[in-house]
């Protein structure tokens, strides 16, 4: 989800709380408030268009050839379409809990039909999780309930879990809003579940903030090693993963050589 709101003059569909807009070329998708929950540029429909989902694609430079990624949430489907074209060898499971939403992802954000590289489940993510099943290389969090997280989804049994399902060296990503007044709480319960650390990532636009959570101690972050690993990806997937790693000093523990995780252990 993305935090900034619009007043959007067409509507294209609306299933309820569920809508869709168009305007200068760009589709996006509302549930239950003018908020944007995910946009997509019509010439271009597997491409990332908000900053924060591209934010959140950051996981690759800690994990940059998954098998298995689970998506939490999945609005107008920006990530699962990405993974999906772009990362042919990854399988994607996606949870969410809105049908409306999953119809209007594939009638009209182009969402493929599931296959055995993309499966959309309809369920409660927070049960799917905490049930016994297999690991994923990573998991990327973005499930909204209208503007707010739900409890089930931010609770730190929940980001218990989500640790719990990390394979080896697995990383998650969430979408956090830096202006939500329970922002630091939710912080510092991420933290407390993954004491192996975390990093945190603004967007390029103000207020959303991708944090990054390890199962494991992510290992060497200096910054050459990460510059270089941004250099690769880049060329490979053409979002700015070189902007990442500069963004990645705004937030966190760092000096001219390395850079250093926030952890609990």
């Amino acid at each position: 989800m993305n935090l900034f709101k619009w007043r959007w003059p067409r509507s294209l569909a609306d299933a309820g709380s569920v809508y869709v807009t168009e305007k200068f070329g760009v589709r996006s998708l509302h549930v239950g408030s003018d908020t944007i929950q995910s946009s997509m540029r019509l010439a271009r429909p597997n491409d990332l268009e908000l900053a924060y989902t591209r934010s959140m694609m950051g996981f690759l430079l800690f994990n940059p050839a998954p098998r298995r990624v689970l998506m939490v949430g999945l609005g107008g489907g920006p990530l699962a379409k990405y993974i999906y074209h772009r990362l042919p060898e990854t399988f994607g499971e996606v949870l969410e809990i809105n049908p409306d939403v999953v119809s209007i992802a594939r009638r009209y954000f182009q969402v493929p039909a599931g296959d055995e590289r993309l499966t959309v489940r309809v369920c409660d993510g927070a049960e799917f999780i905490e049930r016994e099943g297999p690991g994923y290389d990573a998991i990327l969090l973005d499930g909204y309930d209208d503007d707010t997280q739900p409890e089930a989804l931010s609770s730190r049994k929940f980001y218990l879990s989500c640790r719990r399902r990390l394979e080896p060296n697995g990383v998650m990503a969430v979408n956090l809003w830096g202006s939500d007044r329970r922002y630091d709480e939710y912080v510092e319960r991420i933290e407390s579940a993954f004491p192996a650390g975390t990093l945190r990532l603004p967007a390029e636009k103000p207020g959303n903030i991708a944090m990054f959570t390890f199962r494991d101690p992510p290992g060497d972050l200096r910054w050459d090693r990460l510059e270089a690993r941004a250099g690769e990806l880049e060329t490979r997937y053409g979002l700015e993963f070189g902007k990442f790693v500069r963004g990645f000093r705004k937030m966190n523990r760092c000096d001219g050589e390395r850079l250093y995780v926030s952890d609990k252990a």
